[in-house]
Formats: C-alpha cells, sequence, structure tokens
C-alpha cells in the first residue's frame, strides 16, 4: 500500500474531536511538509535548470496530471502569462478530461493511457519541450502514458509524486519523489500531497523565470500590467529601482507601453523606448546586465 493511502495513527478518531482539535491536527502534519521537500531540493534543481535549458532553446514546459494533480499544474502554468509576461503557451496544463475537470471530476479519465497522448498531440507537444508528470500516487495511468509518450518522441521528462519508489518515475529523466506520508483523512491527497506538490510547482516556475531574466533583485520586473492593482505594482518597483517619484514613474511607464523593464533603463540609460528594447535583447532580457 502507498504511504498516501495508509492510515495516520495521529488523525485516528477524528470524528469525536472538536473543531479546534481538527484545526490543530491538520494544521500539525501540514507543518511536515517544508521540511519534507526540502529534503528533495538536490532533484528538484536537475529538474528546474532542465527546464531552463528547454525555454533557452526555445521550448515549452508541459505539466500533466489527473484530479488534483492535474488542477495544481493547470493553477500554475496559468499564473506564468500574468507573472511573467511569457508567451501563453510556454508554460501549460493539462488535466485528465480537458478543461470541464477542473470543476468536475470526469469518471475514469486518469485510467486512460491512450487519452495522454492525444491531450499532448492536441496541445501541440513536440521533443523539443519538456513533460512534468504529476500524480500523488505515483501511478496514474494518464500520466504514465504521457511520459511514455513523450520518452517515445525523444523529449525531456520530470514527474513529482508524493510516493517513494513509484511506478511514473521510472519514466522521468527527473523524478522528484516527496514522502508526505498519510494523510490527515486517508487517501485524501489534495491535503498534505497537493500543498507539496505545489511548493514543488511553486519553486519550479519561479526559479527558472528567474533563470532566463524575468526578475530584477526579488522583483517582478516584466509582469503584465493589466489592472489597477499591477499597474501601481509595477510603478512602486520604477520608483524604487530608479529612485524617482510616482509622477516621473507614470510618465516612463506610459513613454514604455507599460513595459516595466523598457521604462526603468530608459530613466536609468538616458535612452529612448527602442534603445532600451535593443539594449534588453543584446542581453536576453536581463536588466540588470542592461543596467550594468
Amino acid at each position: 500500500m502507498s504511504s498516501t493511502e495508509s492510515r495516520n495513527n495521529k488523525s485516528k478518531g477524528l470524528d469525536t474531536k472538536s473543531t479546534l482539535e481538527i484545526l490543530k491536527i491538520i494544521n500539525n502534519e501540514d507543518m511536515t511538509i517544508a521540511k519534507k521537500v526540502g529534503e528533495k531540493i538536490p532533484d528538484i534543481e536537475k529538474l528546474t535548470d532542465a527546464i531552463v535549458d528547454v525555454f533557452k532553446k526555445g521550448g515549452h514546459l508541459y505539466y500533466i496530471g489527473a484530479g488534483t494533480s492535474g488542477r495544481l499544474g493547470v493553477l500554475d502554468a496559468s499564473e506564468a502569462f500574468p507573472t511573467f509576461s511569457v508567451d501563453k503557451n510556454m508554460i501549460k496544463g493539462i488535466i485528465a478530461g480537458g478543461d470541464k475537470a477542473l470543476r468536475n471530476p470526469i469518471e475514469n479519465a486518469e485510467d486512460d493511457e491512450n487519452l495522454a497522448k492525444k491531450d499532448l498531440l492536441d496541445h501541440g507537444f513536440t521533443k523539443d519541450d519538456l513533460l512534468v508528470g504529476i500524480a500523488s500516487s505515483g501511478r496514474t495511468p494518464y500520466v504514465i502514458g504521457a511520459l511514455k509518450y513523450a520518452k517515445k518522441l525523444g523529449a525531456k521528462t520530470g514527474s513529482i509524486t508524493c510516493n517513494i519508489g513509484s511506478e511514473i518515475s521510472e519514466f522521468a529523466d527527473y523524478p522528484i519523489e516527496i514522502d508526505t506520508g498519510s494523510e490527515v483523512l486517508t487517501g485524501s491527497t489534495r491535503m498534505k500531497a497537493g500543498t507539496a506538490t505545489k511548493m514543488v510547482l511553486n519553486m519550479i516556475s519561479t526559479t527558472s523565470m528567474v533563470r532566463i531574466g524575468k526578475v530584477y533583485d526579488n522583483l517582478m520586473v516584466d509582469l503584465r500590467v493589466s489592472n489597477e492593482k499591477l499597474k501601481n505594482r509595477a510603478l512602486k518597483m520604477i520608483e524604487d529601482i530608479c529612485n524617482i517619484d510616482k509622477n516621473h514613474a507614470e510618465k516612463l511607464l506610459d513613454d514604455a507601453d507599460g513595459r516595466v523593464k523598457c521604462a526603468i533603463l530608459m530613466e536609468k540609460k538616458s535612452i529612448s523606448k527602442k534603445e532600451a528594447l535593443e539594449l534588453l535583447e543584446e542581453n536576453e532580457g536581463f536588466l540588470r546586465k542592461g543596467i550594468q
């Protein structure tokens, strides 16, 4: 029996506990997860570096999974565009059963290995891309089918699971196995396993974006200004980095057509928008290199 399916002795008698007792049990179990993820940083590093290499060569990152695992992949992928202004196809999330499965379970979709191949084909997956299969159990047929197909194409593969010695790891060049242990609610991998998976995805996507020049210091200088909150965040970054007031920052951002990095270079280097964009291109998008 996989560890995520075993019973948790610390939560036995859960239905006899008070609200406070249940909340404390869940919280205490959740506190073990960051440490478990931390133990796997060397493996996470290998996968992340492989993703960065694929990005630099023009390839894409695909997440694929079923149920909670699939939803978490779609969630992480969907945040890349507004946060880092990358192409919407740079990071894709695929869930068994399609987008309608994000809200409603699609029965038996996770059991179909062949469906995964069709989904990857429909989303344009090629040998130049990298596929990360996500399955808390480590044995979801849909995910295994996807990894098999990707390897057959010659693409690089990674996996994220919450059981040691998992089947999907056999089909991954860069496997990540996190021993999250038994859940408070037996088999409910949306809980600790889901938390661990989300943490790893956060680490992978954020680190890879930093490594390809989407971040300056600890600021998301490539964000897409699409609402008032993000506009204010963009202005604050320009103000802080350039040491100027808000009115000046607003004019710069407007002149740069909403591009934060461009606005900063225009001010820092006293150059035009065209020159700033050329300087960014020369430095592969890295703002720090452009400023130096």
